[in-house]
């Protein structure tokens, strides 16, 4: 009877063993799922907005550069833009489209038409 109790006790202590290893692992797949919710997916979003920013680029649009300059892009390459700073023209630089970040539009001179008067001229 002696030897049915000592197997007893070694097969609890394996069966708690597996519990905690099990329990190991349940841990580490929350902290991955974790870390993939509150940094990567996040971080993926932001680039591929910036992706599709980029690819809408167009000439005459308005930018701001990493280095905290804006100015107009002129010409627009595969790699590279040709972005003019200032007010006098004579300064254009090319720059890679990965050092964009911020992209705004021109406003379109919209002419809103008024309604014609439906008075009549006496």
């Amino acid at each position: 009877m002696s030897n049915f109790g000592v197997l007893l006790t070694t097969t609890d202590a394996a069966a708690a063993g597996s519990g905690s290893s099990l329990m190991i692992i349940v841990i580490y797949v929350l902290i991955f799922a974790a870390f993939y919710f509150f940094m990567i997916r996040p971080q993926k979003k932001s680039e591929r907005q910036k992706a599709q920013t980029i690819a809408a680029l167009e000439v005459g649009d308005s930018v701001r550069t990493t280095g905290g300059f804006i100015g107009t892009v002129i010409d627009i390459s595969e790699e590279a833009v040709i972005v003019e700073f200032g007010n006098n023209k004579n300064c254009r630089i090319p720059m890679v489209k990965e050092a964009i970040v911020e992209v705004e539009k021109p406003q379109d001179a919209v002419i809103k038409e008024e309604p014609a008067n439906d008075k009549k001229k006496k």
